[in-house]
């Protein structure tokens, strides 16, 4: 199992693994698919040399040529305003998937871009489509991805909308906590791959902010903080900080 807390030697030939042997395939395409279907998948997925940091994977307007899974690393997406300003929609981790944005009519509305040596796993757009009419398991697992991209849409909307300060920072933890659960990786542990600068965009707050609120949250014994290592020492705390747990309703500040 790969340790997202230790850095990893990535070659092409080491990618050259069949979607049944991924260890993400719970995640990705092949969740729900019988070996049969897997097969057919495996034979038009393209497994693409990595991305170094900074790469594009594609740019806003680019012609929608393919869904990509990402194998290892980061993706970061975002958006161009009129007025040059841009604001960052989502990372992307292992096991998820990204270009579906380019899905409606046929170019990308948003920009990704690897945030560390990254991999990914495509399907050519053309034979994703032929395989989601032959393939049930695929047409299953294209509208659960589909309809999670529009949960998160919302979620991301309630976020910069209605949240405060503290409780975007422990929205956002508690969200890379359960995604390194998803995985079988520490979910209490882990190193952020993405600058503060871009958690600030990503949340809709000054860089000050964040690093304020790290250190208030660090003070408090909430989280223990090393650089972009992170460590959840009280998640409970978190979970109460959103309004996920009972103790909520007595308390959603850093104190008490």
């Amino acid at each position: 199992m790969t340790d997202v807390n230790k850095p990893q030697l990535v070659t092409f030939e080491r990618l050259k693994v069949s979607c049944g042997q991924c260890n993400l395939n719970e995640l990705c395409f092949p969740h729900g698919m019988n070996p049969e279907d897997m097969s057919q998948l495996d034979a038009v997925v393209e497994q693409r040399k990595p991305l170094q940091k900074n790469d594009h994977l594609y740019r806003e307007g680019d012609a929608s040529r393919a869904i990509y899974a990402v194998r290892s690393g980061s993706v970061k997406t975002l958006v161009e305003s009129p007025n040059g300003d841009e604001q960052i929609v989502g990372f992307h981790l292992p096991g998820e998937l990204v270009g579906v944005d380019g899905f409606m009519d046929g170019s990308h509305t948003c920009t990704a871009i690897s945030l560390e040596t990254t991999s990914v796993c495509a399907i050519p757009m053309n034979k994703l489509e032929n395989l989601c009419t032959t393939l049930p398991g695929l047409q299953h697992q294209m509208r659960r991805i589909m309809g999670k991209e529009v949960t998160e849409e919302h979620k991301m909307l309630l976020m910069l909308g209605k949240m405060s300060a503290e409780e975007k920072i422990a929205t956002f933890l508690l969200s890379i906590s359960r995604r390194m659960e998803e995985r079988h990786w520490k979910a209490t542990e882990f190193v952020l791959s993405m600058p503060r600068q871009d958690i600030a965009n990503y949340l809709g707050l000054a860089v000050e902010t964040v690093s304020r609120l790290f250190a208030q949250y660090q003070e408090a014994g909430i989280i223990k903080v090393d650089r972009r290592r992170i460590g959840i020492l009280d998640l409970h705390r978190l979970k109460v900080i959103v309004g996920e747990s009972e103790g909520a309703k007595e308390k959603k500040g850093l104190k008490g």
